[in-house]
């Protein structure tokens, strides 16, 4: 009766997915691969883990107890695993990285071949979300790391790396889009604002800064994407809500693109490095932070905002 490292992470993919399919795909393997192994592990168990119906998978009563075990064995597996790299180099290997959308779009692509001069062996394995999806993995052991939204957690340390400005765009052909300098909150009083689905740190911030302008954040049109945000604006849906790595970025790509600074001291989108608390690559961590504010500080003295004004 020994259940396999590889049994106990199907075990949590299922029970935190609620299928097997999303599970097999999430962890690449086949469903039945996935179904057989699971199955070996109840049979060696003696016990049932999930009820299996056509439309949902459930876990029993005995699941569910097992189920915050099975998490714990694999976290400390994956902080023996961390320690066994940083008795070497920490940065001789691979590390998995967690990102938001623009970071892993606008911000990653410089860090990589930064910290690449730097760290030559360093491998980084990319995986964007929100920062709640993010750190969801983060604990769980599937993530060394995470670049996202600021938070406060006793079980996570986290190094502010940069704030964010906040932009805003809307159609060609509206009044916000005839001039290029900072935009204040009473412009926007009575605009719907556009931003992204619920469970962003940056949705959150907008819909506070829509309270101050005395206005709301969309709900008939809640982007999955900063692109789809910005495009719903386009349309004339309301008035898409950026952060300055992408809205700067796309304004440079795209002359034509009008993006304003939104200009109010809360409209920032702070962003920090986060690790496990108990992880034993705590130093490198810190190391790494120093380095990603550098990328930050290269990227802000390279960038021209659309009215020759420096942003972060």
């Amino acid at each position: 009766m020994r259940p396999t490292l590889r049994q106990l992470q199907y075990f949590v993919a299922v029970a935190e997915y609620g299928s097997f399919g999303i599970a097999a795909e999430r962890l690449a393997v086949s469903q039945p691969s996935l179904s057989k192994l699971l199955a070996g592990m109840e049979d060696e168990l003696g016990l049932i883990l999930f009820e299996r119906t056509s439309r949902r998978v459930a876990l029993t009563a005995m699941g569910a107890a097992l189920l915050p075990r099975a998490r714990a064995i694999l976290l400390e597996v994956e902080d023996f695993r961390a320690a066994a790299r940083s008795v070497s180099d920490p940065f001789d290997n691979r590390l998995s990285i967690g990102v938001l959308p623009s970071v892993g779009a606008y911000y990653m692509p410089l860090a990589n071949k930064r910290l690449h001069l730097r760290f030559p062996n360093l491998r980084l394995a990319i995986h964007e979300g929100s920062t709640v999806e993010l750190l969801h993995q983060l604990r769980d052991g599937h993530l060394d790391a995470v670049i996202g939204s600021t938070i406060e957690s006793e079980h996570v340390t986290s190094r502010f790396l940069f704030s964010e400005t906040l932009w805003i765009c809307a159609a060609e052909d509206d009044p916000l889009s005839q001039s290029k300098e900072p935009v204040t909150l009473a412009d926007l009083a009575g605009r719907p604002l556009l931003s992204l689905r619920p469970g962003y740190a940056l949705t959150r911030i907008v819909e506070h800064l829509a309270e101050l302008a005395g206005t709301k954040v969309s709900r008939d049109y809640q982007g999955s994407s900063l692109d789809a945000v910005r495009q719903m604006a386009v349309i004339g849906a309301g008035v898409a809500v950026l952060p300055s790595l992408y809205a700067l970025a796309e304004a440079i790509r795209q002359p034509d693109f009008v993006v304003r600074r939104l200009d109010h001291p809360e409209a920032l989108h702070p962003v920090a490095l986060h690790w496990r608390s108990a992880s034993p690559m705590a130093d490198a961590f810190e190391t790494l932070a120093k380095a990603l504010i550098a990328v930050k500080e290269e990227i802000r003295a390279a960038r021209t905002d659309p009215f020759a004004r420096r942003a972060p």
